[in-house]
């Protein structure tokens, strides 16, 4: 695991919003599995994935496999919510100081995405 990838795993582990803010480069892009466009900037970013990790975390989240080279992690996941498997990878590309610069989430099932889509929801509107 690169150093990079472990500052992710932090961000995971102790779910601290100071954390996620130092690793995520001001220009940094989202990309949602259910949003149409890009996501552009850090304060949409941070609001994205701190949603996120409060909807994945709240089941039995793990990652199950990682590949990576010096810019870029590829990180597959699993997590049961509701009774449904979500299978997805979080593509993460870093910059040379270390912070994220581009971060696309992807999902399958269609099952999963739609309920992803529907918890995401719920947390974002009561922003």
């Amino acid at each position: 695991m690169n150093s990079y990838t472990a500052h992710w795993h932090e961000v995971v582990t102790k779910k601290d919003p100071e954390i996620l803010s130092k690793l995520l480069a001001d220009d940094v892009v989202f990309h949602s599995p259910v949003v149409h466009s890009p996501q552009k900037g850090k304060k949409i970013t941070e609001i994205y994935l701190l949603a996120a990790l409060q909807v994945f975390l709240s089941g039995e989240f793990k990652y199950v496999r990682e590949v990576e080279n010096d810019q870029c992690s590829f990180l597959e996941f699993e997590v049961e919510l509701d009774g449904v498997l979500i299978n997805g990878i979080d593509m993460i590309t870093w910059n040379e100081e270390g912070k994220i610069i581009d971060f696309k989430v992807m999902i399958r099932p269609l099952k999963a995405i739609n309920l992803v889509h529907q918890k995401m929801g719920e947390i974002l509107l009561r922003r």
